[in-house]
Protein backbone atom coordinates (compact mmCIF):
# COMPACT_ATOMS: atom_id res chain seq x y z
CA UNK A 1 0.00 0.00 0.00
CA UNK A 2 1.42 3.35 -0.96
CA UNK A 3 2.49 5.66 1.84
CA UNK A 4 1.47 8.71 -0.19
CA UNK A 5 -1.94 10.38 0.42
CA UNK A 6 -4.64 9.84 -2.07
CA UNK A 7 -4.89 13.12 -3.96
CA UNK A 8 -8.64 12.78 -4.07
CA UNK A 9 -8.88 12.86 -0.24
CA UNK A 10 -6.54 15.85 0.34
CA UNK A 11 -7.97 19.23 1.49
CA UNK A 12 -8.43 21.72 -1.31
CA UNK A 13 -5.88 24.52 -1.41
CA UNK A 14 -6.87 27.78 0.40
CA UNK A 15 -8.02 30.54 -1.90
CA UNK A 16 -5.49 33.32 -2.40
CA UNK A 17 -6.24 36.43 -0.32
CA UNK A 18 -6.82 39.61 -2.27
CA UNK A 19 -3.90 42.00 -2.25
CA UNK A 20 -4.26 44.79 0.30
CA UNK A 21 -5.25 48.07 -1.25
CA UNK A 22 -2.29 50.43 -1.26
CA UNK A 23 -2.66 53.25 1.25
CA UNK A 24 -3.25 56.56 -0.40
CA UNK A 25 -1.21 59.45 0.91
CA UNK A 26 -3.46 62.48 1.09
CA UNK A 27 -1.65 65.76 1.02
CA UNK A 28 -2.88 68.62 3.09
CA UNK A 29 -4.99 71.08 1.15
CA UNK A 30 -2.79 73.85 -0.13
CA UNK A 31 -3.54 77.51 0.50
CA UNK A 32 -2.27 80.66 -1.12
CA UNK A 33 0.51 82.61 0.58
CA UNK A 34 2.97 81.78 3.35
CA UNK A 35 0.44 81.35 6.15
CA UNK A 36 -3.20 80.19 6.02
CA UNK A 37 -5.71 83.02 6.36
CA UNK A 38 -9.00 81.17 6.33
CA UNK A 39 -10.28 79.76 9.63
CA UNK A 40 -10.62 76.24 8.26
CA UNK A 41 -7.08 76.24 6.82
CA UNK A 42 -5.30 76.99 10.10
CA UNK A 43 -4.45 73.31 10.65
CA UNK A 44 -1.74 73.95 13.23
CA UNK A 45 -3.98 76.07 15.45
CA UNK A 46 -6.71 73.45 15.23
CA UNK A 47 -4.24 70.82 16.50
CA UNK A 48 -2.55 72.39 19.55
CA UNK A 49 -1.37 69.02 20.89
CA UNK A 50 0.67 68.41 17.74
CA UNK A 51 1.81 71.97 17.05
CA UNK A 52 2.22 73.35 20.59
CA UNK A 53 5.17 75.61 19.67
CA UNK A 54 3.29 77.19 16.75
CA UNK A 55 0.21 77.79 18.89
CA UNK A 56 2.40 79.38 21.56
CA UNK A 57 3.73 81.83 18.96
CA UNK A 58 0.16 82.79 17.99
CA UNK A 59 -0.68 83.48 21.64
CA UNK A 60 2.55 85.40 22.21
CA UNK A 61 1.65 87.67 19.29
CA UNK A 62 -1.55 88.75 21.06
CA UNK A 63 -3.88 86.59 18.96
CA UNK A 64 -6.28 83.81 19.84
CA UNK A 65 -5.62 80.46 18.11
CA UNK A 66 -8.39 79.42 15.72
CA UNK A 67 -11.12 77.37 17.37
CA UNK A 68 -10.17 78.35 20.92
CA UNK A 69 -10.95 81.07 23.45
CA UNK A 70 -8.70 82.81 25.96
CA UNK A 71 -10.31 83.42 29.36
CA UNK A 72 -10.32 87.03 30.55
CA UNK A 73 -9.59 88.51 34.01
CA UNK A 74 -8.88 85.05 35.44
CA UNK A 75 -6.88 86.19 38.49
CA UNK A 76 -9.42 88.87 39.35
CA UNK A 77 -12.33 86.44 39.08
CA UNK A 78 -10.59 83.88 41.28
CA UNK A 79 -9.98 86.57 43.91
CA UNK A 80 -13.64 87.59 43.89
CA UNK A 81 -15.05 84.06 44.02
CA UNK A 82 -12.56 82.93 46.69
CA UNK A 83 -13.26 79.25 46.07
CA UNK A 84 -12.43 76.63 48.68
CA UNK A 85 -11.97 72.85 48.31
CA UNK A 86 -15.27 71.02 48.65
CA UNK A 87 -17.45 73.94 47.56
CA UNK A 88 -19.89 73.98 44.64
CA UNK A 89 -19.80 76.45 41.74
CA UNK A 90 -21.47 77.14 38.40
CA UNK A 91 -19.79 78.35 35.23
CA UNK A 92 -22.87 79.70 33.44
CA UNK A 93 -21.07 80.15 30.12
CA UNK A 94 -18.72 77.19 29.77
CA UNK A 95 -17.42 78.13 26.31
CA UNK A 96 -13.97 76.66 25.66
CA UNK A 97 -13.58 75.82 29.36
CA UNK A 98 -10.76 78.25 30.20
CA UNK A 99 -12.43 79.74 33.26
CA UNK A 100 -13.86 76.35 34.23
CA UNK A 101 -10.40 74.77 34.41
CA UNK A 102 -9.25 77.43 36.87
CA UNK A 103 -12.40 77.11 38.99
CA UNK A 104 -12.21 73.31 38.97
CA UNK A 105 -8.63 73.30 40.23
CA UNK A 106 -9.63 75.29 43.32
CA UNK A 107 -12.73 73.24 44.14
CA UNK A 108 -10.72 70.01 44.44
CA UNK A 109 -10.73 67.84 46.34
CA UNK A 110 -14.38 67.12 46.97
CA UNK A 111 -15.88 70.08 45.15
CA UNK A 112 -18.33 70.21 42.28
CA UNK A 113 -18.51 72.36 39.15
CA UNK A 114 -21.60 72.71 36.96
CA UNK A 115 -20.97 73.93 33.42
CA UNK A 116 -23.79 75.51 31.41
CA UNK A 117 -23.80 76.69 27.81
CA UNK A 118 -26.56 77.36 25.28
CA UNK A 119 -24.33 76.53 22.30
CA UNK A 120 -24.84 72.84 21.38
CA UNK A 121 -21.79 72.80 19.11
CA UNK A 122 -19.14 74.17 21.48
CA UNK A 123 -20.67 72.73 24.66
CA UNK A 124 -20.37 69.19 23.29
CA UNK A 125 -16.76 69.76 22.18
CA UNK A 126 -15.67 71.24 25.50
CA UNK A 127 -17.43 68.59 27.56
CA UNK A 128 -15.75 65.81 25.57
CA UNK A 129 -12.34 67.44 25.98
CA UNK A 130 -12.76 67.88 29.74
CA UNK A 131 -13.96 64.30 30.15
CA UNK A 132 -10.88 63.14 28.24
CA UNK A 133 -8.79 65.09 30.76
CA UNK A 134 -10.29 63.00 33.55
CA UNK A 135 -13.16 65.19 34.79
CA UNK A 136 -15.62 62.75 36.36
CA UNK A 137 -19.41 63.00 36.32
CA UNK A 138 -19.43 63.49 40.09
CA UNK A 139 -17.02 66.42 40.03
CA UNK A 140 -18.19 68.07 36.81
CA UNK A 141 -21.78 68.22 35.58
CA UNK A 142 -22.29 69.47 32.03
CA UNK A 143 -25.72 70.90 31.20
CA UNK A 144 -26.73 72.47 27.91
CA UNK A 145 -28.86 75.39 28.99
CA UNK A 146 -29.06 79.15 28.78
CA UNK A 147 -27.97 80.73 32.08
CA UNK A 148 -31.51 82.12 32.41
CA UNK A 149 -32.53 78.54 33.20
CA UNK A 150 -30.11 78.20 36.14
CA UNK A 151 -32.83 77.86 38.84
CA UNK A 152 -34.39 74.94 36.96
CA UNK A 153 -30.99 73.30 36.46
CA UNK A 154 -30.17 73.49 40.17
CA UNK A 155 -33.60 72.15 41.07
CA UNK A 156 -33.16 69.18 38.74
CA UNK A 157 -29.78 68.47 40.34
CA UNK A 158 -31.30 68.61 43.82
CA UNK A 159 -29.37 71.73 44.88
CA UNK A 160 -30.82 74.61 46.91
CA UNK A 161 -27.91 76.85 45.92
CA UNK A 162 -24.19 76.99 45.24
CA UNK A 163 -21.22 78.78 46.75
CA UNK A 164 -20.11 80.65 43.63
CA UNK A 165 -21.40 81.59 40.18
CA UNK A 166 -19.53 82.94 37.16
CA UNK A 167 -21.13 84.33 34.00
CA UNK A 168 -18.97 85.51 31.09
CA UNK A 169 -21.46 87.29 28.83
CA UNK A 170 -19.13 87.76 25.89
CA UNK A 171 -19.47 85.85 22.63
CA UNK A 172 -16.65 83.31 22.44
CA UNK A 173 -13.78 83.48 19.97
CA UNK A 174 -14.86 80.10 18.58
CA UNK A 175 -18.18 81.62 17.54
CA UNK A 176 -16.75 84.92 16.31
CA UNK A 177 -14.00 83.41 14.18
CA UNK A 178 -15.75 80.42 12.62
CA UNK A 179 -17.38 81.62 9.37
CA UNK A 180 -19.90 78.78 9.51
CA UNK A 181 -21.52 80.45 12.52
CA UNK A 182 -22.16 83.70 10.63
CA UNK A 183 -20.80 86.10 13.27
CA UNK A 184 -18.05 87.63 11.15
CA UNK A 185 -18.12 90.07 8.27
CA UNK A 186 -14.46 89.41 7.44
CA UNK A 187 -15.49 86.54 5.17
CA UNK A 188 -18.63 85.77 3.22
CA UNK A 189 -20.87 83.46 5.21
CA UNK A 190 -24.56 82.95 6.03
CA UNK A 191 -26.09 85.78 8.06
CA UNK A 192 -26.87 83.70 11.14
CA UNK A 193 -25.58 85.14 14.46
CA UNK A 194 -27.32 82.53 16.63
CA UNK A 195 -25.65 81.27 19.79
CA UNK A 196 -27.89 78.23 19.46
CA UNK A 197 -28.07 77.48 15.72
CA UNK A 198 -31.04 75.13 16.25
CA UNK A 199 -33.31 77.90 17.53
CA UNK A 200 -35.09 80.29 15.15
CA UNK A 201 -34.88 82.96 13.94
CA UNK A 202 -31.53 83.50 12.28
CA UNK A 203 -30.35 87.06 11.71
CA UNK A 204 -31.47 86.82 8.08
CA UNK A 205 -34.95 85.71 9.15
CA UNK A 206 -35.17 88.45 11.76
CA UNK A 207 -34.22 91.15 9.23
CA UNK A 208 -36.81 89.79 6.80
CA UNK A 209 -39.65 90.89 9.09
CA UNK A 210 -38.22 93.78 11.13
CA UNK A 211 -39.80 97.23 10.97
CA UNK A 212 -37.95 100.53 10.77
CA UNK A 213 -39.00 101.35 14.34
CA UNK A 214 -37.89 97.99 15.74
CA UNK A 215 -34.53 98.12 13.98
CA UNK A 216 -33.95 101.71 15.12
CA UNK A 217 -34.67 100.69 18.72
CA UNK A 218 -32.35 97.69 18.47
CA UNK A 219 -29.48 99.75 17.06
CA UNK A 220 -29.94 102.41 19.74
CA UNK A 221 -30.50 100.20 22.79
CA UNK A 222 -28.17 97.33 21.92
CA UNK A 223 -25.14 99.13 20.53
CA UNK A 224 -25.55 102.91 21.01
CA UNK A 225 -25.38 103.34 17.22
CA UNK A 226 -25.29 107.08 16.38
CA UNK A 227 -26.66 106.47 12.86
CA UNK A 228 -29.51 104.26 14.04
CA UNK A 229 -32.33 106.08 12.21
CA UNK A 230 -30.40 106.44 8.95
CA UNK A 231 -29.30 102.81 8.91
CA UNK A 232 -32.68 101.40 9.96
CA UNK A 233 -34.51 103.20 7.15
CA UNK A 234 -31.99 102.28 4.48
CA UNK A 235 -31.54 98.64 5.57
CA UNK A 236 -35.27 97.92 5.72
CA UNK A 237 -35.80 99.56 2.32
CA UNK A 238 -33.07 97.44 0.75
CA UNK A 239 -34.29 94.35 2.60
CA UNK A 240 -37.72 94.69 0.97
CA UNK A 241 -36.06 94.68 -2.47
CA UNK A 242 -33.20 92.19 -1.96
CA UNK A 243 -33.26 90.16 1.28
CA UNK A 244 -30.02 90.09 3.26
CA UNK A 245 -28.78 86.51 3.58
CA UNK A 246 -24.95 86.88 3.71
CA UNK A 247 -22.67 88.71 6.13
CA UNK A 248 -20.62 90.51 3.46
CA UNK A 249 -23.80 91.52 1.67
CA UNK A 250 -25.02 93.35 4.79
CA UNK A 251 -21.57 94.79 5.55
CA UNK A 252 -21.25 96.23 2.04
CA UNK A 253 -24.72 97.73 2.25
CA UNK A 254 -23.82 99.47 5.52
CA UNK A 255 -20.64 100.90 3.96
CA UNK A 256 -22.63 102.22 0.99
CA UNK A 257 -25.24 103.81 3.25
CA UNK A 258 -22.57 105.54 5.34
CA UNK A 259 -20.63 106.84 2.34
CA UNK A 260 -23.74 108.17 0.64
CA UNK A 261 -24.49 110.04 3.86
CA UNK A 262 -20.88 111.20 4.38
CA UNK A 263 -18.29 110.51 1.64
CA UNK A 264 -15.47 111.24 4.09
CA UNK A 265 -16.13 108.09 6.12
CA UNK A 266 -12.98 105.96 6.39
CA UNK A 267 -12.70 102.18 6.63
CA UNK A 268 -12.03 102.16 10.37
CA UNK A 269 -15.19 104.19 11.03
CA UNK A 270 -17.16 101.92 8.72
CA UNK A 271 -15.89 98.77 10.45
CA UNK A 272 -16.82 100.12 13.87
CA UNK A 273 -20.33 100.86 12.66
CA UNK A 274 -20.68 97.43 11.05
CA UNK A 275 -19.62 95.77 14.31
CA UNK A 276 -22.26 97.75 16.19
CA UNK A 277 -24.97 96.76 13.71
CA UNK A 278 -24.02 93.09 13.90
CA UNK A 279 -23.92 93.30 17.70
CA UNK A 280 -27.38 94.88 17.85
CA UNK A 281 -28.89 92.23 15.57
CA UNK A 282 -27.15 89.41 17.46
CA UNK A 283 -28.57 90.62 20.77
CA UNK A 284 -32.08 90.67 19.33
CA UNK A 285 -31.81 87.29 17.61
CA UNK A 286 -30.63 85.60 20.83
CA UNK A 287 -32.80 87.70 23.20
CA UNK A 288 -29.63 88.33 25.19
CA UNK A 289 -31.03 91.13 27.34
CA UNK A 290 -34.18 89.15 28.12
CA UNK A 291 -32.07 86.19 29.23
CA UNK A 292 -29.80 88.43 31.32
CA UNK A 293 -32.75 90.16 33.03
CA UNK A 294 -34.24 86.77 33.99
CA UNK A 295 -30.85 85.52 35.21
CA UNK A 296 -30.32 88.58 37.40
CA UNK A 297 -33.85 88.35 38.80
CA UNK A 298 -33.40 84.75 39.98
CA UNK A 299 -29.68 84.93 40.76
CA UNK A 300 -29.93 85.55 44.55
CA UNK A 301 -32.01 82.39 45.06
CA UNK A 302 -29.28 80.35 43.33
CA UNK A 303 -26.61 81.41 45.84
CA UNK A 304 -26.10 80.05 49.32
CA UNK A 305 -25.81 82.54 52.18
CA UNK A 306 -22.46 84.26 51.72
CA UNK A 307 -22.21 82.98 48.13
CA UNK A 308 -20.25 85.00 45.56
CA UNK A 309 -21.09 85.90 41.97
CA UNK A 310 -18.87 87.40 39.26
CA UNK A 311 -20.19 88.64 35.91
CA UNK A 312 -18.11 89.72 32.92
CA UNK A 313 -19.85 92.19 30.60
CA UNK A 314 -18.68 93.58 27.27
CA UNK A 315 -20.90 96.54 26.43
CA UNK A 316 -22.91 99.23 28.18
CA UNK A 317 -26.33 97.54 27.93
CA UNK A 318 -25.11 94.47 29.79
CA UNK A 319 -23.07 96.39 32.35
CA UNK A 320 -25.92 98.77 33.14
CA UNK A 321 -28.26 95.88 33.95
CA UNK A 322 -25.75 94.07 36.15
CA UNK A 323 -24.78 97.26 38.02
CA UNK A 324 -28.39 98.18 38.73
CA UNK A 325 -29.31 94.67 39.88
CA UNK A 326 -26.36 94.42 42.27
CA UNK A 327 -26.81 97.90 43.73
CA UNK A 328 -30.53 97.39 44.21
CA UNK A 329 -29.72 94.06 45.85
CA UNK A 330 -27.42 95.78 48.34
CA UNK A 331 -30.05 98.42 49.12
CA UNK A 332 -32.70 95.76 49.74
CA UNK A 333 -30.39 93.58 51.82
CA UNK A 334 -30.25 90.66 49.38
CA UNK A 335 -26.56 91.25 48.73
CA UNK A 336 -24.08 92.16 51.45
CA UNK A 337 -21.72 94.01 49.09
CA UNK A 338 -20.83 94.79 45.50
CA UNK A 339 -18.09 96.73 43.71
CA UNK A 340 -18.59 100.42 42.94
CA UNK A 341 -15.48 100.67 40.79
CA UNK A 342 -15.25 98.54 37.67
CA UNK A 343 -12.57 95.86 37.46
CA UNK A 344 -10.85 96.03 34.06
CA UNK A 345 -8.04 94.13 32.39
CA UNK A 346 -4.59 95.56 33.10
CA UNK A 347 -2.16 96.83 30.45
CA UNK A 348 -0.33 93.51 30.17
CA UNK A 349 -3.52 91.50 29.57
CA UNK A 350 -4.84 94.05 27.09
CA UNK A 351 -1.61 93.77 25.10
CA UNK A 352 -1.60 89.97 25.25
CA UNK A 353 -5.32 89.59 24.49
CA UNK A 354 -6.92 92.58 22.71
CA UNK A 355 -10.40 91.09 23.20
CA UNK A 356 -10.07 91.81 26.92
CA UNK A 357 -10.11 95.59 26.35
CA UNK A 358 -13.89 95.95 26.56
CA UNK A 359 -14.38 93.50 29.45
CA UNK A 360 -15.89 94.79 32.71
CA UNK A 361 -16.10 92.71 35.87
CA UNK A 362 -18.78 93.22 38.51
CA UNK A 363 -19.28 91.09 41.59
CA UNK A 364 -21.64 90.70 44.53
CA UNK A 365 -21.80 88.69 47.77
CA UNK A 366 -25.08 87.17 48.96
CA UNK A 367 -26.15 88.36 52.38
CA UNK A 368 -25.74 85.82 55.20
CA UNK A 369 -29.12 86.46 56.77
Amino acid sequence: MSTHENPSSASPPSPALPAAAPSIHRRRTRYAGKNPQRFQDKYKEHNPERYAADVAKVIASGKTPAGTHRPILVAEILTVLALQPGESAVDCTLGFGGHAQELFARLAPGGRLIGLDVDPVEHAKTTARLRADGWSEEAFTAVRSNFAGLPKVLQQLGLDGVDAILADLGVSSMQLDDPVRGFTFKTDCPLDLRLNPTRAPSAADWLASVTVKALTTALTDNSDEPHAVLLARAITTQQSQTPFTRTLQLARAIRTILHEHNPRHDNATDDACIRRVFQAIRIEVNDEFGALDMFLRHLPSCLKAGGRVAILTFHSGEDRRVKQAFREGVRSGIYASTNDDLVRAGPEERRANPRSVSAKLRWAVRASG
